[in-house]
């Protein structure tokens, strides 16, 4: 198989899309079919709140922890060579947590999930600004972006059909076919690419590892445990010495994993920075929004990712209108305006209580839409022009790894300020267990017959989702004010404009 070279237009560029949007779906379509599936299978595997703590969070930190260092191997290896090895992993571990007897076996195929997913990941995204030319890799983002949108919502709604119709393993054993479709395809359609030979880095791959992995259970621990409990108080000791570590062995290594001086590129840090608070908003919509849609609205979790389709429609149909028009409008404008458009979509939902309905939801979710689908796009295409290609692996993982970090974030902060919101609005007289969380409480006023209990816990559940939704406005403010400051627009040079237009006529 040919390697891609730079400059030249691969006859089958668009078959190759194609099989990165597949690559890339079946991740994240997995994590949101695993959300329906928590109840069944903890009842079959008699699974502790512990175990499903490690099933859900196991693999986010291996993935988190994995990105930079996959990134790397690729760009070292060959971005084709580490995808498929990925796949086939990811595939694997797939019929392993499928078919899993215990909580332990199930977390281990989660781990094993998220060290395939964390070489897959990098890789798509490395191939397609490599495979794509300067006229044509913005309307293959965008695709890509729509197709990872599509996941995230359909996620809910696939997982709770297969579980309707089969059981609790189907949504991991989903993964399988496509994951052989996927390889079957690259290895048929995809050249291989990589960048320059480097010395490997592995002292710079094992503190990356270690200070990413600990700053994600960080995240993840802060609203549980709190910052003075000993576990997070460790875990927050190792992020740092080991962030500080990789970055300081970065800067004076000869050879380093990471060119962290990509970040003095403002277009590579004000992308970053801005895809960073837009995750951090997402992370809290989501998180927000599925708990609304069920506890306020009385949605099952099927019904809940279906209510999530308008945003999903409004991201696909802008993401379309963008892909034509980007080129003239530039990536600073799209980003700051997307941006904009996402605080007024946190300001609607702000405005939500128990007696709305979905008509105003919707409503909102679309504005959210509208501006997801004008700034994620802008604020990626400017990140990874940014990259050179012979650093597009670790600059895809840079890209993934500042959205994880962001999404994670998000559910952190906005869900404590939303769990601190709950409690603070509940009656002083409600059961200490109410005023923990709105699930507790409904199911306190289940077993009592409280109606009284139900009405307060929804409004004080509303109250909350108000006050994180503000927050999150005031966080994509931020980011907007940070895109505007930092981003500029590249003018083409005088090859990529006639590559432009002979691109738009055919």
């Amino acid at each position: 198989m040919s390697e891609i070279k730079q400059g030249e237009r691969h006859p089958r560029r668009w078959l190759i899309l194609i099989v990165l949007c597949l690559s890339t779906l079946v991740l994240v379509v997995d994590n949101g079919v695993l959300m329906v599936a928590i109840p069944p299978l903890t009842n079959d595997l008699h699974a502790t709140a512990q175990d499903i703590q490690w099933i859900i969070d196991g693999y986010i930190l291996v993935f988190a922890g994995l990105l930079l260092t996959a990134g790397s191997l690729s760009d070292r290896y060959g971005r084709r060579r580490v995808m498929i090895i990925g796949l086939v992993l990811f595939g694997a571990a797939s019929l392993l947590a499928a078919y899993a007897g215990s909580p332990e076996q199930l977390i281990a195929g989660r781990v094993l999930m998220g060290v395939g997913g964390a070489l897959v990941m990098p890789s798509t995204l490395s191939i397609l600004i490599t495979v794509f030319d300067d006229a044509e890799r913005r309307k293959a983002m965008t695709i890509w972006s729509s197709v990872l949108m599509v996941g995230l919502v359909g996620g809910p709604v696939v997982g709770g059909a297969l579980i309707a119709e089969f059981w609790w393993g189907s949504v991991f054993l989903i993964n399988v076919p496509v994951v052989v479709l996927a390889v079957a395809a690259a290895v048929v359609w995809m050249p291989e690419s990589k960048g320059p030979w480097r010395k490997p880095d592995p002292l710079g791959a094992i503190l990356s590892m270690a200070g990413l992995s600990s700053l994600v259970w960080v995240i993840i621990a802060l609203p549980q445990h709190g910052l003075s409990h000993p576990s997070t108080l460790v875990a927050l000791a190792v992020a740092v010495l080991g962030l500080a570590g990789f970055v300081a062995w970065e800067l004076r290594t000869a050879h380093p994993m990471v060119p962290l001086g990509l970040f003095r590129d403002r277009n590579f840090s004000g992308g970053s920075f801005s895809l960073v608070l837009v995750q951090v908003g997402n992370g809290g919509l989501l998180l927000a929004m599925t708990q609304f849609l069920q506890f306020v609205l009385g949605y099952s979790p099927t019904q809940a990712g279906l209510a999530l389709a308008p945003m999903a429609l409004a991201v696909i149909a802008v993401n379309a209108v963008v892909a034509t028009v980007a080129q003239k409008i530039g990536n600073r404008a799209l980003t700051v305006s997307g941006l904009v458009v996402l605080a007024a979509g946190f300001g609607l939902l702000a405005t939500l209580s128990p007696g709305d309905g979905y008509g105003m939801v919707a409503t909102a979710l679309i504005v959210f839409g509208v501006g997801g689908g004008l700034a994620q796009p802008g604020a990626t295409a400017a990140l990874m022009g940014a990259v050179p290609h012979e650093h597009a692996g670790v600059g895809s993982a840079l890209n993934d790894t500042v959205q994880q970090a962001g999404a994670a974030l998000g559910v952190a902060i906005l869900g404590s300020v939303l769990a601190g919101a709950y409690t603070g609005a509940m009656p002083d007289g409600a059961p200490e267990a109410a005023r923990r969380s709105i699930g507790d409480a409904l199911g306190v006023a289940a077993r009592t017959g409280d109606t009284g209990l139900i009405a307060a816990a929804r409004e004080a559940f509303a109250a909350g989702t108000s006050l994180a939704c503000l927050a999150g406005a005031a966080g994509v403010l931020v980011a907007a004010a940070l895109a505007f400051a930092l981003l500029r627009d590249r003018k083409p040079d005088p090859e990529t404009q006639e590559a432009a237009v002979l691109t738009d006529i055919a």
